[in-house]
This record gives structure tokens, C-alpha cells and sequence, in this order.
């Protein structure tokens, strides 16, 4: 993978720590708490995101819309499409 610059988090008020946190409200409860621990810290595929945090926060913001409890799929359907999407990608996160 390429390598790519990154922004380190600061503190609670860092841009980039506050676009995380405000796009985070915007998930379901269950998402709430992350189902693997990082080693590294922030995973690359955020962490590449650290430059612009508005971009940031739109990007993951609109993945959070898109979880809304108020839609009619389940968590297990949006697994299986995230899935799927990723396998047809080819990607590997």
C-alpha cells in the first residue's frame, strides 16, 4: 500500500478529533464500541483522512446515515452488503 501522510491526533479539541467524534454520533448504538482493538492506534484507511477533517467527518458521517436504525435493513444485511461490496472492490479492509 501506498504510503500516505497523516495528521496525529492532539487532544479533544483537534479538528480531527472532533470530526470523529461528531460523525461517531451518527451510528448505531451497537457501533458504539469497536469490535477489534487496534495495536496502531487509528486504522489507515481513517487515518488517511487526517488531512482534510471536514472531508473527514462527511465521508464517515454519510456511512453513519446510511446505518440509521430508522432504515429497513438489519445490522446483518448491512454486513452482508458491506461485504459484498468490498469483495467486488477488491478490497482488502
Amino acid at each position: 500500500m501506498a504510503w500516505i501522510r497523516t495528521t496525529p491526533f492532539e487532544g479533544e479539541e483537534d479538528a480531527v478529533a472532533k470530526a470523529m467524534s461528531d460523525q461517531r454520533g451518527l451510528y448505531p448504538i451497537e457501533y458504539a464500541q469497536p469490535v477489534q482493538e487496534l495495536d496502531q492506534g487509528v486504522p489507515g484507511i481513517v487515518a488517511s483522512h487526517t488531512l482534510i477533517p471536514q472531508a473527514m467527518y462527511h465521508a464517515f458521517a454519510t456511512f453513519g446515515a446510511l446505518m440509521s436504525p430508522d432504515l429497513p435493513l438489519s445490522r446483518r444485511q448491512h454486513e452482508m452488503i458491506a461485504t459484498m461490496v468490498s469483495l467486488t472492490n477488491k478490497c482488502h479492509y
